[in-house]
């Protein structure tokens, strides 16, 4: 029997919270009635626990089963049974996760509410969508929206990481291929040339104290490559590890620009879909405040809503601060005066967008022949070097 954990309010009004075996949330829900408790939420345990574990639905699951939300709902179908039927198009976590949430639906709980019990799964920005949906009575839109946007940011993200796969199996192999050179090649060139007497050249006295160096030093590489990894970790598992890495990012020429351009990008475009929603405009930073994985973003976007909670303009409170591109305030500046604040948020997404996706294109197409150069002067130097000190080795030196 599955053990269901419950929150209830007692009829002194105090909030209980606790675990109990039912054969079903429904059963469990009715046994806390007559106990004259009201159920708040049912979650069943095993459900939870799983849905942690597996760290949440990849993307496309996530988009297939709102586009058959988007699909079912104007077709006259009960929430409820749109629930179960999106269901079946995944497995896991996710699917699981759908049926808490019918549940909750079941019981009479608003979707949005229900969704928010699921981080994890569910991000701000969906759920934010889908409450502004709820409350305009526009739903089904709401989850055509929220489809279009999962699509649009998967979209852009693969094109990202195609970008940036070659050039970094370059730099990886190019990088295995210099070391192997400098320790392994190099050191018995450089036995046979010392033990000859003659005098070495400049170049190749360089290489061969820089291979030296690096065969009595080259434990610290390791050192080195378990620094970034521990960086990596805490980057990605600690708050104070996720600032230093946005901050780091943002302060580098190119990739700072970048992610600046990106950023602004995520802004106005999650700005745009949550109006488009019916949401208010305060209550679309709030939602996208939570939506954004960076924190120097997160900070200036709460920012921008003290600001426009104050009583200042969109545009006035975005070009106040640093983070975003001086664009991004002056297309909203337009969008304000024409009372299309929404069109020119979305305007701007794309503008932003598509300067990310040339400026990536740009950097790899520069960075490609840039690494190879580099890796051929390099092998080009050695090459030279041990040329130089083998053609100036007088033949009877070796007798």
């Amino acid at each position: 029997m599955p053990a269901f954990a419950y929150r209830a309010i007692d009829p002194q009004g105090k909030r209980l919270t606790g675990s109990a075996d039912a054969p079903t949330g429904q059963a469990l829900a009715r046994s806390l009635e007559d106990r004259g408790l009201v159920v708040a939420e049912i979650n069943e345990e095993a459900f939870g626990s799983q849905s942690v574990a597996l760290g949440g639905p990849s993307t496309r699951d996530l988009v297939e089963v709102t586009r058959a939300l988007a699909a079912l709902l104007p077709a006259g179908l009960p929430l409820a049974k749109a629930l179960v039927a999106s269901r079946t198009l995944t497995r896991g976590a996710l699917s699981q996760t759908l049926d808490l949430v019918r549940q909750r639906v079941e019981r009479g709980d608003a979707l949005a509410t229900a969704l928010a019990d699921h981080p994890a799964v569910f991000p701000p920005m969906y759920v934010g969508l889908v409450r502004a949906g709820e409350k305009s009575g526009d739903l089904d839109g709401a989850f055509t929206r929220l489809a279009a946007q999962l699509e649009r940011d998967e979209e852009l993200r693969s094109k990202l990481i195609s970008a940036a796969i070659y050039p970094s199996l370059l730099a990886l192999v190019g990088g295995a291929a210099v070391l192997v050179l400098l320790l392994l090649v190099i050191p018995r060139f450089g036995d046979l040339l010392q033990g000859s007497g003659a005098q070495m050249p400049r170049t190749t006295a360089i290489v061969l104290a820089l291979s030296g160096a690096l065969r009595e030093h080259w434990p610290w590489l390791f050192v080195l490559a378990g620094a970034v990894a521990t960086f990596g970790v805490w980057a990605a598992n600690s708050a104070q590890g996720a600032r230093a890495a946005a901050t780091s990012a943002l302060s580098l020429p190119l990739i700072g620009r970048m992610r600046r351009e990106l950023l602004a990008a995520r802004f106005a475009r999650l700005t745009a879909v949550l109006l488009a929603g019916g949401a208010p405009l305060l209550g679309a930073l709030d939602d996208v405040t939570d939506s954004l994985g960076d924190p120097v973003a997160r900070d200036d976007v709460a920012r921008i809503r003290g600001r426009v909670r104050e009583g200042a303009s969109l545009n006035r409170a975005i070009a106040e601060g640093s983070l975003f591109p001086t664009l991004l305030a002056e297309l909203v500046s337009i969008g304000e005066q024409s009372g299309r604040l929404q069109d020119f948020l979305a305007k701007a997404a794309d503008v932003f967008e598509r300067r990310t996706e040339r400026t990536t294109a740009r950097v790899v197409a520069l960075a490609e022949p840039a690494m190879i150069v580099a890796f051929g002067g390099v092998v080009g130097f050695v090459a030279l070097a041990l040329l130089q000190a083998i053609y100036g080795v007088n033949a009877g030196s070796f007798r």
